[in-house]
């Protein structure tokens, strides 16, 4: 029986419209920074995929800034800034900021003062959304983008962090949206490409993948595609509930995104139901992708009052467009025969 891939927020599947965009971009041979023909070809690529990610972004008018991925865009936005955030922010983030800021049992964080703040748009593990408030200094929106009807220009935030791999671009590739008339100190510094902000010659197969990715994430959107995947999420949860009793369902009484469910069964550690699932045939997740090899409790969980045996003991499931019931159905009668062996040995 084929493998079942239910790990979509660490990275989702290749679209077909981004490999078709980067088979394309191979056989340019121009350098975007050279002012002869060729180099004018590779330009307006790279110029397309700009409009193409602004566009599906709600960020007209904005800088797009492409990076090699949402960890460079969140140094190059917040290195030396000094700014406030919670510890259920991305690894990526919270290298940078002050983890100060209070996080409720349903995983909401107030922000007191948002022109020193960042604010994740949507958490990895949990899926739990947050409201942006006005001002906000930055938000890390790449779990949320392609997934939400989300605009940055309407959004509140003054910077924002997205990546390709996420919605069905290349890895590999990223941006750091602005608002128009913001500014950041260059982190990698040489030829002054992408505005000054990011130099070096810029990665132009992957932007053109990001850029027919997420156009193409747009149209999905926009045509109910993600409704149907909360429909399967909902599904899955439905079927889990009734054969274990004690597991919890994180953030399912609020604002989730609507492909994620993270189950926690006190006691059965994280990593040991990744691998089971693993050997069945089914990828998951403990976790942030960022952070699934390292055992230990999710600080996510931590921060949102769960003990330290449950923070450790966390599944992830993140499903996409091209997940099927069957495949849903199947994962949870297989994750209910492993539960009740792990009831078995603890009893």
């Amino acid at each position: 029986m084929s493998r079942v891939y239910l790990d979509w927020n660490a990275t989702a599947p290749l679209r077909p419209e981004a490999r078709a965009a980067m088979i394309a971009a191979m056989d340019l041979v121009g350098n975007p920074s050279s002012v002869h023909a060729e180099g004018r070809a590779a330009r307006a690529l790279v110029e397309k995929a700009r409009a193409q990610v602004a566009a599906a972004f709600g960020a007209e008018g904005a800088d797009v800034v492409f990076t090699s991925g949402a960890t460079e865009a969140a140094a190059l936005a917040l290195a030396g800034r000094g700014l406030h955030g919670s510890a259920v922010e991305h690894d990526a983030v919270g290298a940078w900021v002050a983890p100060d800021l209070a996080v409720t049992p349903e995983g909401r964080v107030a922000v007191p003062d948002p022109a020193r703040s960042v604010l994740q748009l949507a958490n990895s593990e949990t899926g739990i959304v947050q409201v942006l408030p006005e001002g906000l200094a930055l938000s890390d929106m790449t779990q949320g983008f392609g997934k939400l009807p989300v605009a940055f220009n309407w959004s509140g935030a003054q910077m924002a962090l997205i990546s390709a791999h996420k919605l069905g671009g290349p890895k590999g590739v990223g941006a750091l949206v602005l608002k128009r008339g913001l500014d950041v100190e260059a982190r990698i510094r040489g030829g002054g490409q992408e505005m000054g902000r990011r130099s070096g010659t810029e990665n132009v197969i992957g932007i053109a993948g990001f850029g027919a990715a997420a156009e193409a994430a747009a149209r999905d959107l926009a045509e109910g595609a993600w409704d149907a995947v909360a429909e399967k999420r909902d599904l899955l949860e439905t079927a889990i509930a009734a054969g274990a009793k004690g597991t919890i369902f994180v953030g399912k009484d609020g604002p989730r995104l609507p492909n994620t469910s993270c189950l926690v069964t006190p006691g059965w550690k994280g990593e040991t139901q990744v691998m089971q699932m693993d050997l069945a045939g089914f990828a998951t997740s403990a976790g942030s992708a960022c952070s699934s090899g390292k055992v230990k409790p999710s600080r996510v969980l931590e921060a949102m009052g769960f003990d330290a045996e449950a923070a450790a003991s966390a599944l992830r499931v993140s499903l996409g467009p091209a997940t099927t019931e069957d495949e849903i159905l199947r994962f949870a009668e297989t994750w209910l025969a492993q539960h009740a062996k792990f009831r078995a040995r603890a009893a």
